[in-house]
């Protein structure tokens, strides 16, 4: 057999693992998108759980993962990007630095699950939280922050590399330079890693089990109040996410549609996660244009 034989092998392998893979993903987001078609209507999205007659909406769960969404990017967005600009200019090679690295690949492969329980003896129990907005917030920051850190430090890396040099020769210092110059440039990294996680939060579930709870109060958005848990906006109240209430709708089984509620609570998860992994490469380019001269 010749070499060139074995390389036309080699690539159709290739291409049918490849395109069996994107099958299988096209296939199982276009299940889910059919059976759950026909309940993506503006009362489903925003209107309130029911448990006489039909199952109603998904509304209050909506809300709460967008809001535990907004909060937990807070905590972990300065983290990451903080931790990346240490590991990327300031840290120095050494048996220190190998031990950061160590915990945090260690964290990166944490199962969520294990996150969750960790939550729910500290921040839930320990700290005396309770199932919380910020007791989900910070179980999950654990979750996204190796990764957070992981993308900021190679961000930071490459921008770093020509410009760097440059900005210190022309008499600027080392925080100017890191500031003006290598975080900009290293933004568009950035952010598509920032979107990428919130996808990431959006759709966790088993942390947030044992931590945010599973109960949807009734919520007065006319009332702000962080602490205050009639206020949608507390910090301090349970918060039932959509990826929560669906786990809850099948196992429980209490509401009159639970697989109609269910179905259509799971394609609106898919659908926002395509959006976040979407948004999050489109982004990335216009930004990597604007920055590149390039419209």
């Amino acid at each position: 057999m010749s070499e060139r034989v074995k390389d036309k092998i080699a690539t159709g392998i290739l291409y049918f693992i490849a395109i069996f893979i994107v099958a299988i993903l096209v296939s199982f987001i276009g299940y889910i998108l059919y059976k759950g078609s026909s309940s993506l209507n503006p009362g489903f999205l925003f209107g309130a759980p029911k448990f006489s007659e039909k199952g109603g909406g998904i509304g209050p769960q909506l809300f709460n993962s967008f809001y535990l969404l907004v909060i937990t990017l807070i905590i972990t967005v300065p983290l990451g990007v903080g931790a990346g600009i240490y590991l990327s200019q300031y840290a120095k090679q050494g048996r220190f630095l190998n031990i950061i690295r160590l915990c945090i690949d260690t964290m990166a492969s944490l199962p969520s699950i294990v996150v969750g329980l960790f939550g729910l003896i500290l921040f839930v129990n320990k700290l005396h939280m309770g199932f919380s907005v910020i007791s989900g917030a910070l179980a999950i920051t654990i979750l996204n922050l190796a990764s957070m850190t992981r993308t900021s430090e190679n961000a930071i890396t490459t921008a770093a590399q020509g410009v760097k040099e440059a900005s210190l020769g022309l008499g600027a210092t080392k925080w100017q330079t890191i500031k003006k110059i290598v975080i900009p440039t290293a933004i568009p990294q950035i952010l598509t890693g920032i979107i990428l996680s919130a996808g990431r939060i959006f759709g966790e579930a088993a942390a947030l089990i044992y931590t945010a709870g599973m109960s949807a109060p009734v919520l007065k958005f006319s009332h702000f109040s962080l602490i205050d848990k009639v206020s949608p906006y507390s910090l301090t109240r349970s918060a039932e996410t959509l990826a929560v209430y669906i786990w809850q709708v099948n196992s429980e089984g209490t509401l009159p549609d639970a697989t109609k509620v269910a179905n259509g609570a799971s394609a609106v998860l898919i659908i926002m996660v395509l959006i976040f992994n979407l948004s999050a490469r489109l982004i990335g380019r216009k930004i990597q244009q604007a920055y590149g001269g390039k419209k």
